[in-house]
This record gives structure tokens, C-alpha cells and sequence, in this order.
């Protein structure tokens, strides 16, 4: 799986989480938080929803490696490998 796969799962994700988010011109090296109109509740949401989808566990040490979408993509790769996407 690729970087710019990952990328796509987690703008899937932003977009279940916060539907009304633009996500269509986000910056990868610049935080969602600061991008989007999300809180922190909104962030545990992503998690669980990669938990729930993917069976990925973050902890909560690793949560600002998952800041930016580059940094979700850098994270994600190498634990989203061999997963089946739908």
C-alpha cells in the first residue's frame, strides 16, 4: 500500500467523521487540527475509526505522529500493509 492509499483512507475516514469538512485542498505537511474544524473528540473518532475498519491500535504515545496527513501516511504504510481495503 502507498503513501498517497493511505492518504486516501484517512480523507475517507475525516470525511465520516466530519462531513462537513473540506477536505479537497489540505497541505500533508500541515495539522488536520489546524486545517479542519476538528476537536479533539473528533481526532479519538479517526482512531477508532482505524481501529474499528483496520484493526490498527494507536497508542496514545503516537498520537502526533498523526497530526498531518503525511504524517498519517508515514505512520499508517507499514501497519496498513497487506490489509484489505474496500
Amino acid at each position: 500500500m502507498t503513501h498517497d492509499q493511505v492518504k486516501e483512507i484517512v480523507l475517507n475516514i475525516i470525511k465520516v467523521v466530519a462531513p462537513d469538512a473540506d477536505v479537497s485542498d489540505l497541505k500533508g505537511d500541515v495539522r488536520l487540527r489546524d486545517q479542519l474544524e476538528m476537536d479533539s473528540m473528533d481526532f479519538l473518532d479517526i482512531v477508532m475509526e482505524l481501529r474499528k475498519r483496520y484493526k490498527i491500535e494507536v497508542p496514545k504515545e503516537d498520537y502526533p505522529r498523526l497530526a498531518s496527513l503525511d504524517g498519517c501516511a508515514e505512520y499508517l504504510t507499514p501497519r496498513l500493509q497487506g490489509v484489505a481495503v474496500s
